[in-house]
């Protein structure tokens, strides 16, 4: 391959490019999320949506809320799948790793919940491709918490996968 031709990808791309690949395990119905945790630029943790171990999968009818017509948003609290950010953290727990320093990669921005336990857990950064009910307390939370957070863009040059 012709180097002079060959573009290399920045972090920011090659972790939310990853992340990209995770969302494909996702068990829900509704959209496919992940969430890539980075220390050192190695990947610590993974994780993305869908229902806890042992569950039926969100696509075998294992969350009623999920196969209902509740419109995008809606009910959100009679959902039984985890969020992307949720399972990437508990994941690394499970395994005995520390998050504590390390940065989030996700594919959609994160949540209330998820903001904080992304505080709780001690990641410093969270890096997300699309905003999605990315709200106004979330954000005062990782500003008062001294968590970073920044949408990354991507040109026609960066597009995933």
């Amino acid at each position: 391959m012709d180097q002079t031709a060959r573009r290399r990808p920045g972090w920011d791309e090659y972790f939310l490019d990853i992340a990209h690949v995770v969302a494909r395990r996702s068990n829900c119905r509704r959209r496919q999320v992940a969430a890539v945790i980075v220390r050192e630029q190695r990947i610590i943790s993974t994780g993305y949506n869908g229902t806890p171990r042992g569950i039926r999968n969100c696509f075998d009818g294992g969350c009623p809320r999920c196969a209902s017509d509740a419109p995008s948003g809606d009910q959100l609290g009679d959902c039984v799948c985890a969020h992307a950010e949720e399972n990437a953290i508990v994941q690394a727990a499970y395994h005995g790793i520390s998050v504590r320093g390390g940065v989030l990669y996700c594919t959609i921005s994160p949540c209330l919940m998820c903001a904080k336990m992304i505080i709780n857990a001690g990641l410093v950064e969270v890096v997300y491709e699309h905003e999605y009910h990315f709200s106004d307390q979330a954000r005062a939370l990782f500003e008062e918490a001294g968590v970073r957070y920044r949408q990354y863009r991507r040109t026609d040059a960066t597009n995933p996968l």
